[in-house]
């Protein structure tokens, strides 16, 4: 078995041209010249915005040429695009410091802050490596992981393949895919209505809560937005829990389609971990470990952490999130009921 190889690269400017133009051509020579085992990446802003590329090479043996690859590949988009724009300038060094502070309420680790107290940020267009620490607790222990990790390979195809072929770089874009994305995967996971409007309101409920009075969340006219969105929004969800509740994910569009049909696979693979008992919960951190054996329960456990990982491929923040969950569940509850 190989190790995951951890990889950090800041770069304080929108990521999604390094995930298309980058990331993409390296995945597929690596995997092309059977190296590469598999692969997935996230978004963050820990020392600076910054991607976090994972790459599990083949064989420990193949560990030393997929990073000789990858630095290549790395160097060679910092060189010919690199990012204008301060990682710490502005209003980029104030969110850092509130996200910072929300992250460590009693003062961060030293490894993580200046001499001055303040939170250290890396060279703007550079990469570290990074070790990779799976959230076991979060995902349900070890096998739990495995799966997640499957997924999150899945779902950062997915958001590559839109990035370079749809307008990403557009606000409604995106927030229209993404919501839509929600909900399919959301309705493959509790295919009974009840169940998904208390998801998505309780999904709502944590991003508003766990993030007001930091300015990310407050002052929104939910109650506007959603009457102004009312008639899109059942043009756009009705068609596509008719076909998931008719069995016929067939008839959704791409990349509905292939996302429906992952997310049944997804869904299957947890629920049979569950039955098994091999799902051990522990989150949030520090929490008592919890064995989940029943399906529905281990399924809305991960759910919630699948949605999340998505958005934050695609660039969705968290007032987006708290947005989109809102205006989904209003309109499964008004509009679009079973």
């Amino acid at each position: 078995m190989s190790e995951w190889i951890g990889i950090h690269v800041f770069y304080g400017a929108n990521a999604r041209p390094m995930v298309v133009e980058c990331i993409r051509p390296l995945v597929d020579d690596l995997t092309a010249r059977g190296l590469l085992d598999s692969y997935f990446y996230l978004n963050y802003w820990m020392e600076g915005p910054h991607v976090r590329l994972r790459l599990k090479p083949r064989t420990a043996a193949d560990a030393p040429a997929v990073r000789a690859a990858a630095e290549e590949a790395i160097r060679r988009f910092l060189t010919t695009r690199p990012a204008l724009y301060e990682m710490d300038a502005g209003f980029r060094g104030e969110l850092h410091e509130m996200l910072f502070r929300l992250e460590y309420p009693q003062g961060g680790p030293d490894e993580l802050l200046n001499p001055d107290g303040t939170p250290s940020m890396q060279p703007n267009n550079s990469f570290r490596y990074r070790d990779y620490e799976p959230e076991y607790g979060k995902y349900g222990g070890a096998r739990g992981v495995e799966v997640a990790e499957w997924h999150f390979r899945h779902s950062s195809d997915l958001v590559i393949d839109t990035a370079a072929t749809m307008n990403l770089h557009l606000r409604p874009v995106v927030l229209g895919l993404a919501s839509q994305l929600m909900l399919v995967m959301a309705r493959t996971f509790l295919p009974d209505r009840a169940d998904l409007v208390r998801f998505f309101d309780s999904y709502h409920r944590f991003w508003h809560h766990a993030f007001g009075g930091a300015g990310f969340v407050d002052n929104i006219d939910y109650d506007g937005m959603y009457d102004r969105m009312a008639a899109d929004l059942d043009r756009r969800f009705r068609p596509i829990l008719a076909a998931l509740d008719e069995g016929a994910a067939h008839r959704l569009p791409v990349p509905l389609k292939g996302w429906a049909e992952h997310g049944a696979e997804l869904r299957d693979r947890v629920a049979g971990l569950a039955r098994e008992g091999a799902l051990t919960f522990a989150f949030p951190e520090g929490a008592e470990p919890v064995t989940v054996t029943d399906p529905e329960q281990a399924l809305i456990r991960v759910l919630s952490p699948y949605l999340h990982m998505t958005n934050n491929r695609m660039y969705v923040t968290l007032r987006d999130e708290a947005y989109l969950a809102y205006l989904i569940c209003r309109a499964l509850r008004e509009t679009v009921p079973a």
